[in-house]
């Protein structure tokens, strides 16, 4: 088959970079954005004509849609252009997914809950996100959802991973400079690794479950507030550091935050039959390959 991803130099589509090597499986990887050393096809999947092309050039049986607008407290600001990534594109995706006959595997996200629950969020839980970026990624799932088109989408929180700009990373730096850090306790979740999300999806390629259509969670296993996931960093990185617990309205933000998106992760892992690793061990693997990366 021909696995056509988008969004292929962000954190998600590095990580997937990572494992094509081992498939029988062809992977075309595309972005807008070229990063030196990998090799991209250009695509701009806000260009419905340039989707088209494509995915015809290459006979794409799977789209794997990595590309999203993420910054989710700019995104208050820059909601036209949030939209045409976060739903927009994802239409024609969509679209021409349907009209191929190949499968959409459309990546989520946790933010188009309200953050109102205290107990794990299933995937038939009522949406009704906070901010713009969680509307509009909802936004996206209803494309899909509308196009007809054989589809899994994966919603997934917190992501990170050795590659661009991520939680870890920043806090990571930080702690190593010795600056004090205020980080919110009150807002909780699943710190998710990117390497983790790309295996699943690859797992589903190459088992050849792409029929198992839906709906589908996908975050690390356990809780932690973002304070504890600082924590976890610098009981690794900088075991001196110094980090205070504060309340999310100590904290100013363009946009707000759902407090509780923990996501119930049990439909996946029974439709897919995969386990899903502990985020606290995920995040040591993470750190060990960041800090490999830098003494080379």
């Amino acid at each position: 088959m021909n696995i056509l991803v988008t969004g292929a130099n962000g954190q998600l589509g590095r990580s997937i970079r990572r494992l094509a090597p081992y498939s029988v499986h062809h992977y075309i990887f595309t972005d807008v954005n070229d990063v030196p050393g990998l090799e991209t096809t250009f695509l701009d999947i806000t260009n419905p004509d340039a989707v088209d092309i494509i995915a015809q050039s290459e006979g794409a049986d799977v789209i794997v849609n990595c590309a999203a607008y993420t910054n989710v407290d700019r995104a208050e600001d820059d909601a036209a252009l949030a939209n045409m990534l976060n739903a927009g594109a994802v239409e024609h995706l969509a679209r021409v997914a349907a009209e191929r006959n190949a499968t959409l595997i459309h990546i989520s996200t946790d933010y188009i809950f309200s953050g109102n629950s205290s107990s794990p969020i299933r995937e038939d839980a009522l949406p009704a996100p906070c901010n713009v970026y969680g509307s509009t990624k909802l936004a996206g799932e209803k494309a899909v959802l509308a196009s007809g088109c054989r589809h899994i989408i994966l919603r997934t929180a917190w992501l990170y991973s050795p590659y661009g700009r991520n939680f870890l990373k920043s806090m990571r730096k930080i702690m190593l400079q010795g600056s004090p850090l205020r980080v919110v306790y009150d807002s909780v979740g699943t710190p998710t690794s990117a390497a983790d999300l790309a295996a699943a999806i690859v797992h589903i390629i190459e088992e050849g479950m792409l029929d198992r259509c839906g709906i589908y969670n996908y975050s690390n296993e356990g809780v932690a507030s973002w304070y504890d996931y600082a924590k976890a960093i610098a009981a690794v990185c900088a075991p001196g550091s110094s980090i205070s617990p504060i309340l999310s309205s100590e904290y100013y933000t363009r946009a707000r935050r759902p407090q509780y998106t923990v996501l119930d992760k049990s439909l996946f892992k029974k439709t897919f039959n995969l386990e899903i690793p502990y985020w606290v061990d995920s995040l040591h693997r993470c750190i060990k390959e960041l800090e490999e990366y830098e003494s080379d």
